[in-house]
């Protein structure tokens, strides 16, 4: 029998990436933050200077990736810092629109899928890397909380960072990944859409491992 998953999708600065490593520890499950393999994909499509899609699915079935204790390695060197960029981010949104970019990555988000569980956070985690989820979540927030959200990380970082053209990336970006062909951002029909413009990290969590223990029967 499948490993159980826990799909949490979501447009970007929505919080994914933060709620879903703690419903993971919360549980005990493994993560999957697939977001960092499309950034991982989109810095090397900055550093080749290239969208060529043969070139760059070639790169993901190749490339030496690991994921240690919250640090990205690529070829063992630490690009943490850097694929978490707007640079890079907005590169991602770009590469996603590659159906054999997609195809590519596909086998290398699933083999994430092992016991006890997991928790995979994404964009098409429920509609199309794990449709069989037993739990899928479409974590939401208004484009100008999620704009505040990404603002305050940035500088937190000690990155410059400036609200508006914060807000018109996470417009243009939301946009882009709505309506490209492949896998538009969407909820999955059985998806619990949940909005965390009023909520606190905290209540997100609560609210997720609640829905998780109310189909487990109580267990973590």
């Amino acid at each position: 029998m499948s490993a159980p998953v826990i799909a949490i999708d979501g447009p970007s600065a929505s919080g994914k990436g933060t709620i879903a490593s703690r419903v993971a520890r919360k549980v005990g499950f493994h993560y999957l933050e697939s977001g960092a393999l499309y950034r991982l994909i989109a810095l090397l499509s900055l550093r080749e200077d290239t969208l060529d899609e043969t070139r760059l699915a070639r790169l993901a079935g190749e490339i030496d990736l690991a994921f240690d204790d919250g640090e990205v390695l690529l070829d063992d060197e630490s690009v943490t810092e850097k694929v978490r960029s707007e640079l890079v981010g907005n590169r991602a949104s770009e590469v996603a629109r590659l159906p054999g970019l997609r195809q590519a990555l596909l086998a290398r988000q699933r083999a994430f899928r092992r016991p006890p569980g997991l928790v995979a956070d994404g964009r098409d985690m429920g509609t199309v890397v794990f449709p069989d989820a037993e739990l899928k979540v479409f974590l939401t927030a208004t484009p100008e909380v999620r704009a505040e959200r990404r603002y305050k990380q940035l500088i937190e970082k000690g990155i410059d960072a400036n609200l508006r053209a914060l807000s018109r990336d996470l417009r243009e970006r939301d946009q882009r990944d709505a309506q490209r062909a492949v896998a538009p951002l969407a909820p999955a029909p059985d998806s619990q859409v949940l909005d965390s413009t009023a909520l606190s990290i905290d209540e997100v969590v609560e609210s997720i491992v609640g829905w998780w223990r109310g189909r487990t029967g109580g267990r973590a």
